[in-house]
């Protein structure tokens, strides 16, 4: 293998070492799938990206998005992450946005300063599709929690804008902190459906300035829980609108997530209804750690 710069940043991170940690292959051109797995494997993260050209071209700048176990058409932090290193190391004149060409489409990320000078990575997400909904007695054992710690005024519902999520609104702050998932139910509940990630959260959050508390379980991704998921909380932003959760034709919220592993995270959601149809981004800072060489 020809040496590759590696580039690790922390996306939807207030601080150096904590967010999600991500893993940018900048120059992945003639790198072979089997490879590509292979390296997101050896760097277990929760997704590895492989930018696969020097140059953008019609949809954008082509990227693959990995996790350890298998490659997926969309990934949140990925998205911003990947964004952030072509514009540091490709010489992307960045004031109009990059814009990524992933199996799931393209997707636009600005980049925007906020009222304190702190740098904000947005992108746009497709068009949210709302599919079935399920019991939350379904769910509740693979949990580990009842159903009673369910939120009974809104349902369990699959959501996707890319990458589809069970969206689970739990009563409280607590009952998202007692989530432990189990693996033989989780395998029986999602063995049938073609929806293999969970996303529960509650309209209550450790820290005041925050609204809302959340986590994600996906072992059929590799990733028995993440620490920031930008693609799930996209899917939250549009669960919001689309249900009236809060109030409301849209949202603006700060969402933390990650707390239970110890790589607190905060992700900004905006979603609101234009013409019929929920718009949807999701922003959030990226901050570099690491740089090196593959060989």
């Amino acid at each position: 293998m020809n040496d590759r710069p590696l580039h690790i940043v922390d996306v939807f991170a207030e601080r150096p070492y904590a967010g999600n940690q991500l893993a940018v292959v900048s120059d992945a051109r003639g790198l072979a799938p089997e490879a590509m797995q292979a390296i997101a494997r050896e760097m277990n993260f929760s997704e590895t990206s492989f930018v696969l050209d020097r140059e953008p071209g019609p949809q954008g700048f082509a990227v693959r998005i990995f996790t350890p176990a298998r490659e997926v058409p969309f990934a949140g932090h990925p998205t911003l992450g990947t964004a952030w290193v072509i514009r540091e190391t490709l010489g992307v004149a960045a004031h109009g946005g990059v814009t990524l060409a992933l199996a799931a489409g393209s997707i636009p990320v600005a980049f925007e300063r906020d009222g304190q000078g702190v740098e904000l990575l947005w992108m746009r997400q497709r068009s949210p599709e709302f599919g079935p909904t399920v019991d939350a007695r379904e769910l509740a054992p693979v949990l580990g929690i009842a159903a009673a710690d369910f939120d009974p005024g809104f349902p369990v519902r699959r959501v996707s804008t890319g990458l589809p999520f069970w969206i689970a609104p739990l009563a409280s702050l607590d009952a998202v902190r007692r989530c432990r998932v189990d693996l033989p139910a989780y395998e029986a509940f999602v063995g049938p459906r073609d929806t293999q990630s969970i996303f529960v959260f509650a309209r209550q959050a450790e820290r005041p300035e925050n609204q809302l508390h959340a986590r994600m379980f996906s072992p059929y991704y590799g990733v028995t829980e993440d620490p920031a998921t930008g693609s799930a909380n996209g899917c939250l932003a549009a669960y919001l609108v689309e249900h009236g959760v809060l109030g409301g034709r849209s949202v603006d919220v700060r969402v933390e997530q990650g707390h239970e592993m110890g790589r607190p995270s905060l992700l900004y959601l905006r979603a609101g209804r234009d013409a019929g149809s929920i718009e949807v981004r999701v922003g959030g800072r990226v901050i570099p750690v690491a740089r090196g060489i593959l060989v």
